[in-house]
C-alpha cells in the first residue's frame, strides 16, 4: 500500500501513513501559466494499492480535477487498486433538483468517482435524504465518522458536560457522542432561511445551570447556526459554552464571531485550522490496515 497526499491531504496523509508504517509519498502538483494543473507520480506504482488523500476544501473544482487526474493515471501506470480517503468531501447538499434546471451536484460527482476509483471513504459526510453511502456510489464507499474521538477528548477536557445538537441533521453526531460519554443531550429544531438567517428553537426543557454545555455537529460553516443556540443556552444559564465540530470551514469570519460570543471553538483535522485539536488520521489507518 502507498499512501499519497495531494495539495489538499497532507496534514492528514502523512500522519497516517506513519501510523500504519507504509510507503508515502506527496503528488507532484504545478500549475501552467493558464491556471492547468500538472500532475506527476513521484515514484513506480505498477502492482501497488494506491491510497490518494484529498479534502476538498477551498479550490473544490481544483481538487476534483486533481484526484481524477491521479486516479486514472495510477490505473494507467498499472496500479492494482485505486482508492481515495476524502476527510472532507464537497457537492453532498445538492442531492436531488429543488428547481427547474438545477444540476443534481452529488450525482455528478459521484459518477466521476465510480468511473476513477475502486473505493472511496469519507469522514462524516452530510448526507441528507440518503442515508447511506451505498445509495450514492456504485463503486465500495464506506463513512468513517470522529464520534468517538470527539467523545475521548470531551471526557478528558471538559467536565459535567451536556450535549447539545444545533438542529435535526446534527442528531447524528451529538446523540452519538452523548451516548458514548453517558450523558445528558438535547436536539435543537432549526428553520433556515438563508445561509445567514436561521432560527432555532428548544423543543424540550432542559436544566443548564452549572453545566459546561457542547454544541456538536459536523460542519460549521459561517457560524449563524451556533450563534443562535448559543444565545438560547445562555439565557438556561449555560456555565461555559463549547463548540466542537468534524469540519471546521469557518467561512467569512465565522471563527471570530465564535471567539466574540466567548464560545469555545474545537474541530478536528478533515480541514486543517488553528482550532484542529483532534486528529482523525488513526481512524484512516485503522480503517485501511483492515479493508
Amino acid at each position: 500500500m502507498l499512501i499519497v497526499s495531494c495539495s489538499h491531504g497532507r496534514h492528514i496523509g502523512s500522519l497516517a501513513a506513519k501510523k500504519l508504517n507504509c510507503r508515502y509519498s506527496e503528488l507532484h502538483i504545478n500549475k501552467f501559466p493558464d491556471d492547468e494543473l500538472y500532475i506527476r507520480f513521484n515514484f513506480l506504482i505498477k502492482n501497488h494499492t494506491i491510497v490518494l488523500v484529498q479534502s476538498f476544501y477551498k479550490n473544490i473544482s481544483d481538487c476534483i480535477i486533481e484526484v481524477i487526474l491521479a486516479a486514472r493515471t495510477a490505473h494507467e501506470l498499472g496500479a492494482r487498486k485505486v482508492v481515495l480517503i476524502a476527510p472532507y468531501f464537497p457537492y453532498l447538499r445538492q442531492d436531488k433538483r429543488f428547481h427547474k434546471g438545477e444540476a443534481i451536484s452529488l450525482n455528478i460527482i459521484a459518477r466521476l468517482m465510480d468511473k476513477y476509483f475502486d473505493a472511496v471513504y469519507i469522514m462524516d459526510p452530510h448526507l441528507h435524504r440518503k442515508s447511506k453511502l451505498e445509495q450514492i456510489f456504485k463503486i465500495k464507499a464506506k463513512k468513517l465518522t470522529a464520534n468517538a474521538l470527539i467523545a475521548e477528548y470531551i471526557k478528558r477536557h471538559i467536565k459535567n458536560p451536556v450535549i447539545i445538537g444545533p438542529d435535526e441533521e446534527s442528531y447524528k453526531w451529538a446523540r452519538s457522542v452523548a451516548e458514548i460519554l453517558k450523558v445528558e443531550s438535547r436536539i435543537l429544531r432549526k428553520k433556515r432561511y438563508s445561509s445567514y438567517h436561521v432560527k432555532v428553537k428548544l423543543n424540550k426543557k432542559i436544566n443548564l445551570k452549572y453545566k459546561n454545555v457542547v454544541i456538536v455537529d459536523d460542519i460549521v460553516s459561517t457560524g449563524h447556526t451556533i450563534l443562535e443556540t448559543a444565545k438560547i443556552l445562555k439565557k438556561l444559564g449555560a456555565k461555559k459554552l463549547y463548540c466542537i465540530c468534524v469540519h471546521g470551514i469557518f467561512a467569512n469570519g465565522a471563527l471570530n464571531k465564535l471567539k466574540k460570543a466567548r464560545i469555545s471553538v474545537i474541530s478536528t483535522n478533515t480541514i486543517p485550522n488553528k482550532m484542529a485539536k483532534i486528529d482523525v488520521s488513526s481512524v484512516i489507518a485503522t480503517e485501511l490496515k483492515n479493508s
